[in-house]
């Protein structure tokens, strides 16, 4: 049965509502046109590696190798694009994310979607993934051992992907990755995982705790972008 144009037109609105907001929250003046970027190239691979990100979450979603399983509703494998530019980590599922099984779709996620948004990208032009795959109770902070039984999991899903920059967000995201401490001195400071670039951010749910640090991930996120080739929109001088 063929969509309905009139929620296709809602939905597009909605992205561009979140797109300008978080625009204009950095200060923003005005975007340029054509700066959108595309899929890669090697649509019958991106098939391949489709698939075998399926397997990936299949194997998530019968894991047993820790005691989170017992108190998940759904594991959270990562979704998005199976060839994409850029990729998202962060800590944990939340209550959302567990109960939908998709990562970031909360209060932090909307804030992700705008920041992605504000980049020149849609959701489903990246990935997006956490360094756990099932929710901690109360939304504690991954334990030392929870992180190495699930890395292996992100890890292999970063190798199919080959991103060309991964953004951490958090400090835990960054700890999983590259085994460094010290979130507010990292961040805006170009790391490497297994050869690619890696860019340290603050997580969205400390920027909705912490609005005006909103400003330096939008300074990292535009390095991003110049480290991908692209040209960040044009901001008003403080």
């Amino acid at each position: 049965m063929p969509a309905d144009p009139s929620e296709e037109m809602k939905d597009i609105a909605g992205q561009a509502e979140a797109y300008l907001l978080w625009m204009k929250d950095e200060g923003v003046q005005r975007i340029e046109a054509g700066n959108a970027p595309s899929p890669r190239a090697g649509s019958s691979q991106g098939v391949d590696v489709d698939m075998d990100l399926k397997k990936i979450a299949k194997t998530i979603g019968s894991c047993r190798k820790c005691s989170l399983h017992a108190t998940r509703t759904h594991t959270v494998p990562g979704q998005g694009h199976p060839r994409p530019e850029l990729m998202f980590v962060g800590e944990a599922p939340g209550a959302d994310e567990d109960e939908q099984g998709l990562a970031f779709v909360g209060r932090a996620g909307q804030l992700l979607t705008k920041m992605i948004l504000a980049m020149g990208f849609q959701r489903d032009e990246v990935f997006i993934a956490n360094i756990l795959k099932c929710r901690p109770p109360d939304n504690r902070p991954p334990l030392p051992e929870e992180m190495e039984t699930c890395l292996p999991y992100l890890k292999d899903q970063i190798r199919l992907l080959k991103p060309k920059v991964i953004v951490a967000l958090g400090a835990t995201a960054v700890r999983g990755l590259v085994g460094l401490e010290g979130i507010s001195k990292l961040r805006g400071n170009w790391v490497k995982f297994e050869g690619i670039d890696l860019m340290p951010t603050y997580h969205p749910a400390y920027l909705l705790r912490n609005p005006p640090a909103k400003k330096d991930v939008w300074m990292d996120l535009q390095e991003v972008l110049r480290r991908l080739g692209r040209t960040p929109p044009p901001v008003k001088p403080a």
